[in-house]
């Protein structure tokens, strides 16, 4: 990569600039992009050696199933960078890039796994820190075009230094930080303490399963016994609150934990709607909504690695409430139907299956 110049911030804007007789949602969804590059173009010189940012598009929210499609980025010593981007050895059947998205890796500076020093399976990308506005265009680019974000709100960042320790930064636009740093969380930390005081120190022990740790987690919030808990054939707890229904679903690999909620079911996706989710998304404080297969999810992802209790707590106890409350407001205003909404029977889930989207 050259050097960069004082004209790097037009290279970002003109290389993510799509062609000027689009719509103007297609206009708006351009600019995040634009204003995301820029973040992780600020983000990287500030951060000091050994610091790696990981950015991921959330398997939750983007039909993924269980791809994970990734971008990793290294502070090196002597002002280099070291980027690593997702091959097909990381990623299951049917997800896998093709011959074109390979090529368009490759045209956009990556090289192939194995080519680079430490690279491995990944693409590979070394760059001076000089280039940080150059960089951030690639890898918005490889996110956007090649893995298919379709909006940086998809994505999910993890900034931590060479212990393993977060590094406070400013916000990537509207990609999502593991965990927002400006929300209140008493109310999960005096849960957590209460736990801790009965002894419960399984959900900190590293030695134990994932599974086991949400499962005592999520039997603590709901004040019953972790064997005591509804677990439907996909392995999924089920948490009813009011109207709306509630699932934890633990994933090995990556360690990810989804909760989430079929808001609505049955429902016609139209203009009005996806401009109201979109309102109520930018709203939230974590956490996400938005319509496939006609269902309207909201979506909160709990990263597992470092698994913290309070963070799990703070996303049930918000999904809990927020799907309560979204699924009588938006059945009023755009029909469709709620999990329990006819004389609260819960919907037959199995008969639901064809519309549960990436989740499957």
């Amino acid at each position: 990569m050259t050097s960069a110049s004082a004209g790097d911030d037009g290279l970002t804007d003109a290389i993510l600039l799509d062609e000027a007789s689009t719509a103007d949602l297609r206009g708006k969804v351009t600019e995040a992009w634009r204003d995301f590059a820029r973040a992780l173009a600020k983000m990287l010189p500030e951060l000091p050696v050994g610091a790696r940012v990981e950015l991921t598009l959330d398997p939750t929210a983007s039909g993924t199933g269980t791809a994970v499609y990734s971008v990793e980025l290294l502070i090196l010593g002597d002002g280099l960078v070291r980027a690593l981007a997702v091959g097909n050895a990381g990623l299951p059947q049917g997800y896998r890039l093709d011959r074109a998205a390979v090529a368009d890796l490759v045209a956009l500076g990556w090289s192939p796994p194995g080519v680079l020093p430490d690279s491995g399976e990944q693409f590979g990308l070394h760059a001076s820190i000089k280039d940080a506005s150059k960089i951030a265009t690639t890898v918005s680019r490889t996110l956007r075009d090649v893995y298919g974000a379709p909006h940086p709100a998809f994505l999910v960042y993890l900034v931590h230094d060479a212990e393993d320790e977060p590094i406070d930064v400013e916000a990537l636009a509207t990609a999502r930080p593991e965990l927002a740093g400006n929300l209140d969380l008493d109310a999960a930390i005096k849960a957590g303490q209460a736990m801790a005081a009965r002894g419960e120190t399984v959900v900190e022990d590293d030695s134990i399963g994932l599974e086991e740790r949400v499962r005592t987690v999520v039997a603590t919030l709901m004040k019953s016994d972790a064997e005591a808990l509804k677990v439907d054939s996909d392995g999924d707890i089920g948490i009813r609150a009011g109207s709306a229904m509630v699932f934890v679903r633990v994933r090995d690999n990556p360690p990810l934990v989804d909760v989430f909620s079929p808001v609505l079911t049955e429902i016609e996706p139209t203009e009005q709607l996806y401009v109201k989710l979109s309102e109520l998304t930018n709203r939230m404080p974590i956490g996400r909504l938005y319509c496939t297969n006609d269902t309207v999810w909201a979506s909160i992802p709990v990263f597992g690695r470092n698994f913290q209790a309070t963070h799990l707590m703070l996303a049930v106890q918000v999904m809990t409430g927020l799907a309560d409350e979204l699924d009588d407001r938006l059945h009023g205003e755009f029909g469709g139907k709620r999990f329990f909404g006819e004389g609260d029977k819960p919907a037959n889930r199995a008969a639901e299956e064809p519309k549960t989207g990436m989740y499957l």
